[in-house]
C-alpha cells in the first residue's frame, strides 16, 4: 500500500482545487490539476494503473507541490503528504531523476557544506559573535534604544500613506487566535523556549553556501540567537524528492544538534520542521521578528521613497499559515504595493526548478511581468529557492528591480553605528 488510505478518502473530487493548480492553468488539463492526480493515485492504489505509467510518472514528476490545493480545499485534503508518499514510491532508485539524486547528495554532505559555508562567509564567525556580543550589550545599556525597542514594530507608522492595519501586534493576535485554534502555530510564540535552550538559527545547507548574507543579517537583526556550526541539513530536499524517511531522519538528527526552538529563514525548511519535529519547535523569521521585537538591535527606519513588495513563499504560507508577519515588517519600513498573485507559486519549488526548467519558466514569466508593471524596486522573498528564481529571471530580464530576502532588506534600514551614537547623544 503505498497511500495513507485516510487521505486519499479525503478528496470529495469536487474541483475547488483546478483554478488554485499552477500546472492545471498552464495546460487545463485534468490530469495536471490535484484531482485528476489523486485519481490516478487511487488507480495506483488499487491496482487499476501501475506506478511506473508513464501518465502517472509525469504527472508525480509536474506538480510543483506548493500545496495552493490545501487552502482552498472544503474537505481539508492534505495534498501535500499525499505528494511525498507517491513520489517515495515512483521516485527509487534510478527512477528518481539524476538532479535530484545528485543534489540530495550533497545536501548530505555537512562538513562540506559547513567547509564551503565559511569560505563563503556564512555564519558562525568570530567577529559575528563579538559584534552581537557588543550591540546586545550597547543596546541594553540605551534607554533611547530600550524605549524604541518596546515600540519600533508595536505601533503603527506615524505617516498618512501608512496601511491601515501596520501594527505587528494586531497581525500576532489575529494570526495567534486563528493558529491556536487549528494547532498551527507555535505555542508561546514571543516568549522564547521553555527550559534552558536558547533559540537557535538554522542556517541551511544550500542557504549558507548560495546567500551566506541572509544567515550574518539575520543575526544583526536577532543578535542573542546561537548559530551552531555543527548543523546540517533540515531533509525538506529529501522528503520531497522521494526519500521521506532520509528527510525525517534528518529532520530529528538537527532537532536533536538545536534542541531549543528552530528559526528559519527558509520557508520550506520551516515547513518540513514544523511537520516532524512539532510547530512548537520551529518559528520562521517574520513570525520570530514580529512576536519578538526586543530582538532587533534599534530601531527600523521607515523609507516611504522605496517601494517594496512580497513574493510568498508556497509552503509558509499554504503549510503554516504564514503570510501577514513579513507583508506588516515590510509596511512599517517602506511602501508596501501587493504583488497581484502574490501567493501564487513562482515556479522555483525546491529542485522543479532543476529538473523542468521550462517549465518552470512559463510559471514565472506572468509573475515577472506583473513585477515590472507595478513599478516596484524590491521584490522580497522569504525562502532561497525564491530567491534564486527571483534573482535569476530578473536578470535575464535586465530589469532594474531588485531581488532581497526580508532579512536582507531589514538589514538595510538599521541605523548605522555612527547614526545610533548621533541619536543617544
Amino acid at each position: 500500500m503505498i497511500f495513507t488510505p485516510a487521505l486519499l478518502d479525503q478528496c470529495i473530487s469536487c474541483g475547488f482545487c483546478l483554478p488554485a493548480c499552477p500546472t492545471y492553468a498552464l495546460t487545463a488539463d485534468e490530469a495536471s490539476s490535484p484531482r485528476g492526480r489523486i485519481n490516478l493515485m487511487r488507480a495506483v492504489q488499487d491496482g487499476t494503473l501501475p506506478l511506473v505509467d508513464p501518465t502517472v510518472m509525469e504527472q508525480s514528476s509536474f506538480c510543483l507541490g506548493c500545496r495552493a490545493c490545501e487552502v482552498v480545499c472544503p474537505a481539508g485534503v492534505r495534498y501535500g503528504e499525499l505528494l511525498e508518499q507517491w513520489r517515495d514510491a515512483a521516485w527509487r532508485g534510478r527512477r528518481r531523476p539524476l538532479i535530484a539524486r545528485a543534489v540530495m547528495l550533497a545536501a548530505r554532505r555537512s562538513f562540506a557544506i559547513r567547509l564551503l559555508g565559511r569560505l563563503r562567509g556564512a555564519p558562525p564567525r568570530r567577529r559575528d559573535w563579538a559584534a552581537a556580543r557588543r550591540r546586545t550589550r550597547d543596546a541594553a545599556s540605551s534607554p533611547a534604544v530600550g524605549e524604541a525597542r518596546d515600540s519600533v514594530i508595536l505601533s503603527t507608522a506615524a505617516s498618512e500613506t501608512a496601511p491601515t492595519e501596520t501594527t505587528v501586534s494586531k497581525i500576532t493576535a489575529a494570526t495567534a487566535a486563528t493558529r491556536d485554534a487549528t494547532g498551527s502555530a507555535p505555542s508561546g510564540a514571543g516568549q522564547g523556549q521553555s527550559g534552558s535552550h536558547p533559540d537557535s538559527l538554522l542556517l541551511g545547507c544550500f542557504e549558507r553556501l548560495l546567500f551566506p548574507q541572509v544567515s550574518r543579517d539575520a543575526l544583526r537583526l536577532c543578535p542573542s540567537l546561537q548559530a551552531p556550526a555543527d548543523q546540517g541539513c533540515c531533509g525538506a530536499l529529501h522528503a520531497h524528492n522521494g526519500d521521506l524517511a532520509a528527510g525525517r531522519a534528518m529532520a530529528r538528527r538537527l532537532g536533536e544538534r538545536l534542541p531549543g526552538r528552530i528559526v528559519t529563514t527558509s520557508g520550506g525548511c520551516a515547513a518540513h520542521l514544523a511537520a516532524v519535529l512539532g510547530r512548537e519547535r520551529v518559528i520562521e523569521i517574520s513570525e520570530y521578528l514580529t512576536a519578538r521585537s526586543q530582538e532587533l538591535e534599534t530601531v527600523l527606519r521607515s523609507d516611504r521613497s522605496i517601494t517594496v513588495t512580497l513574493q510568498d513563499s508556497c509552503h509558509l504560507r499554504n503549510g503554516l499559515g504564514v503570510w501577514r508577519e513579513p507583508r506588516a515588517l515590510l509596511e512599517r519600513v517602506a511602501r508596501y504595493v501587493e504583488l497581484p498573485n502574490a501567493a501564487g507559486c513562482c515556479g522555483s519549488a525546491g529542485t522543479y526548478s532543476l529538473l523542468r526548467p521550462k517549465d518552470s519558466a512559463r510559471i514565472l514569466a506572468p509573475k515577472l511581468d506583473a513585477l515590472e508593471a507595478a513599478g516596484v524596486d524590491v521584490v522580497i522573498a522569504v525562502n532561497p529557492g525564491c530567491l534564486r528564481q527571483l534573482q535569476q529571471g530578473l536578470r535575464a530580464r535586465r530589469s532594474r528591480v531588485r531581488a532581497m530576502h526580508l532579512v536582507e532588506f531589514l538589514a538595510t534600514v538599521l541605523p548605522s553605528a555612527a547614526t545610533r551614537g548621533q541619536e543617544q547623544r
